[in-house]
């Protein structure tokens, strides 16, 4: 009888190490892969068999796959439990006001206004705030000031450049930073309720903003208030 040519076993791991990869069973593979190498155990040539180092390589290679397909069972089960630790998490914020990535300050009639932040990447010795409203007019230029790097809120009291207290609206505010000449990278932050928390497709939880943004992850959050 002719021997199975060892291109033929080489397919059939080739096929293993996919199967691992995407999920497939390869409990049937790795039976495949043992029925065949049997069959040209006893099929083999008596006076060309099987080299030792030959036989090594192929059981070596169904051992790989089949430790491949424990892995991805082991890491599978450590992202479950990771999802659901976040999902805890994020559930324990609903209620309460966080600051995330954003340029919107809402003044009320009583001249209160939402909480606003800076995230600066390093530390600045000049940090100038710019308040605008609706329409981009600038109402109200802060003095510079000095901030180490990190996360800073600010609270605003409403208090226009000529005095008086601004409307009630929405306005924005715009923040530059610089250190010896240069600039210091920024990122404005806005306040906003956590209303209640979803799951992406992979399973990761989404903090819902009541509306002003699209749900952000828990990343996103840069401040508890």
């Amino acid at each position: 009888m002719s021997a199975i040519d060892t291109s033929t076993l080489n397919a059939i791991n080739g096929r293993a190490a996919s199967a691992a990869s995407y999920g497939t069973d390869a409990d049937d593979l790795q039976d495949s892969f043992m029925t065949l190498l049997v069959t040209q155990l006893r099929n083999q040539d008596p006076m060309n068999p099987m080299e030792n180092a030959e036989m090594t390589s192929q059981l070596a290679q169904i051992n790989t796959v089949s430790g491949i397909k424990e892995l991805n069972t082991t890491l599978e089960a450590i992202t479950g439990q990771l999802d659901a630790g976040q999902a805890i998490q994020a559930a324990g914020l609903i209620g309460k006001g966080v600051l995330v990535p954003g340029e919107r300050i809402l003044m009320g009639e009583d001249g209160s206004s939402t909480p606003f932040g800076i995230e600066l990447g390093g530390a600045a010795e000049e940090v100038r705030i710019t308040i605008r409203n609706g329409n981009g007019e600038v109402v109200r230029r802060f003095d510079p000031f000095a901030m180490d790097a990190g996360v800073e809120s600010f609270t605003w009291n409403g208090e226009m450049d000529d005095g008086e207290i601004a409307p009630k609206g929405a306005y924005s505010v715009s923040v530059e930073a610089t250190a010896d000449g240069e600039d210091v990278p920024v990122t404005q932050l806005n306040y906003a309720l956590v209303n209640g928390v979803s799951l992406d497709p992979q399973g990761a939880p989404r903090l819902d903003l009541g509306g002003i943004s699209e749900p952000v992850k828990l990343a996103d959050i840069r401040q508890i208030l």
